[in-house]
């Protein structure tokens, strides 16, 4: 594989320990995935050479992730569910309160996330939304073999609302100061900006495996 000329969503499908590298270096390999690595690396301000040995060197350490792009659609899609919604509706909402807390207490604090509960909470309510989308018609039809032309609109509307909620992760970073935590902050405050490192690597995941697999594949 040429990785400098390669979209990185299509490097990360096809090695999954590249993801790793590109979330070190903050690379956009879901909503962005179709930047070729050097397009990626110039945006970035980063070397794509170096950035191409560091995802070698990676891959030659063993890849112990799965490769999912050799599972079939049902497989992945009940992976998706069971991990990706499962665990967003299980720790977005404690992250919510945090953030109302951290905006209570700390209001006074040149730093506080002001207005960061209230972008959680819609971001939350288009997640459910988007999620119960898919649950309810799209999953069920790949699951079934659908394929090409039946699925491409419910498909492209998806990967539309990727792209926004790629938005609401820049809000997100842009609120709190790039997730930095403050040296003044409490132990809230801390695992308020772990968790949202957190869902913010988790959902990056969960879009690539969608946009780049089980969708690319049920397109073709």
């Amino acid at each position: 594989m040429q990785l400098l000329t390669t979209p990185i969503g299509e490097i990360a499908a096809a090695q999954p320990s590249s993801t790793r590298v590109f979330m070190r270096h903050r690379l956009d390999f879901c909503c962005g995935g179709q930047r070729t690595l050097e397009e990626a690396c110039a945006k970035a301000d980063l070397n794509p050479a170096e950035v191409a040995e560091e995802i070698e060197r990676e891959a030659g350490r063993g890849d112990d992730l799965p490769r999912w792009e050799q599972r079939p659609q049902a497989e992945l899609a009940d992976h998706i569910e069971r991990h990706y919604h499962a665990g967003l509706r299980r720790d977005l909402p404690p992250l919510i309160e945090a953030a109302r807390k951290v905006e209570r207490v700390h209001a006074s604090k040149p730093a506080v996330p002001a207005g960061l509960a209230d972008v959680l909470t819609e971001f939350f309510g288009e997640m459910q939304s988007h999620m119960a989308k898919e649950e309810q018609i799209l999953f069920p039809m790949l699951r079934r073999g659908a394929r090409g032309p039946g699925v491409v609109m419910p498909i492209q509307v998806m990967e539309h609302e990727h792209d926004a909620h790629g938005v609401r992760l820049a809000r997100i970073r842009e609120l709190t100061g790039d997730l930095r935590i403050p040296p003044h902050a409490c132990a809230t405050w801390t695992a308020l900006y772990r968790g949202l490192a957190a869902i913010e690597a988790e959902l990056m995941a969960h879009i690539h495996l969608e946009n780049h697999v089980l969708f690319a594949r049920a397109r073709g």
